[in-house]
């Protein structure tokens, strides 16, 4: 069987598995990136070293505004062939996968665990309190560590404030034009989280401020891009470094983590579908590991102190 044919199995394997917007952003990457080196090489003929001529393409691959494919997207259109191949593997008897011979190709994009500490968005939040539908988002992103996804699918159904408490269990996309209410990105995406006090009084202050809005009617009537535009220019009346929206959900795992919480339980808060993407944090507090090691040391010689005085 050729890559092509093998491709088209492998999107009708996976279409009813997935959300529809990840369907579509592996349907245009397999037939972009993919289909123009193996559409019609046989899969059992495709070698390691095939692998690495397209790898090499692939480095060698511009933007349309002449830039080479960010590290992200290389390690993205990596992970997207392999899982192709591991797919013919594991159901179709597929012997071994080539990716995985041939090697990785770029690097996790640094600017992935850019984030705010709670000064610099308390400065950011101040300057958007002229703004109150783009004010109260932002409270939300930063003190739940939602995805914006989750945050645009929120409804008045979705809180209880007798119990200061916020239900995560779906999520909106705009995919031609049209509104889409979907699952979650992962299924651990589904959860009950506490909130503070403070953001539950905010919350109902913005739900009075809503013209009938009924209980089942999407809370925040804003698009990702006018999110950005917003994020952007707060942070420049601000003047705070600029971050992107995701980058928020980072600021609340980064400020939870500063706050002594273990990684499991940041982990089911924020619904990471595994700890280990919760772990990648540990390295932004090198101060918090100094200060551990401080306080272990000190109880270390207060021990050996009333052992000699004993």
């Amino acid at each position: 069987m050729t890559f092509g044919s093998f491709a088209e199995i492998y999107i009708a394997d996976k279409q009813p598995r997935i959300r529809e917007n990840t369907m579509r952003t592996k349907e245009h990457i397999i037939r972009t990136k993919f289909l123009p080196y193996f559409k019609d090489r046989r899969m059992v003929e495709i070698q390691p070293r095939d692998i690495i001529k397209w790898q090499n393409e692939m480095l060698k691959t511009k933007t349309a505004d002449g830039k080479p494919l960010s590290p992200d997207y290389l390690r993205t259109l990596q992970a997207q062939l392999s899982a192709i191949f591991n797919h013919a593997v594991q159901y179709y008897d597929l012997s071994s996968n080539p990716v995985r011979k041939a090697g990785i190709i770029g690097e996790k994009d640094a600017k992935e665990m850019l984030f705010w500490t709670r000064e610099e968005y308390s400065r950011f939040a101040e300057a958007m309190l002229d703004r109150p539908v783009m004010y109260y988002a932002f409270e939300v992103f930063y003190w739940t560590g939602c995805r914006c996804g989750e945050l645009l699918a929120l409804t008045p159904a979705d809180w209880d404030f007798g119990k200061n408490m916020l239900r995560i269990n779906k999520s909106y996309q705009r995919i031609k034009g049209q509104d889409v209410i979907t699952d979650p990105k992962t299924p651990k995406g589904k959860r009950l989280i506490s909130i503070p006090a403070f953001l539950s009084e905010e919350i109902q202050d913005y739900l009075k401020s809503l013209y009938e809005i009924r209980k089942t009617d999407r809370m925040f009537q804003l698009s990702k891009n006018s999110l950005h535009r917003a994020l952007q220019s707060g942070a420049e009346a601000a003047g705070v470094k600029k971050i992107r929206v995701h980058d928020l959900r980072h600021s609340h795992v980064s400020l939870l983590f500063e706050m002594g919480y273990s990684a499991v339980a940041i982990a089911e808060r924020v619904g990471h579908r595994s700890i280990d993407i919760t772990y990648r944090y540990a390295h932004m507090f090198p101060s918090v590991q100094k200060d551990m090691a401080v306080k272990l040391d000190q109880m270390r010689r207060d021990d050996e102190d009333v052992a000699a005085e004993t």
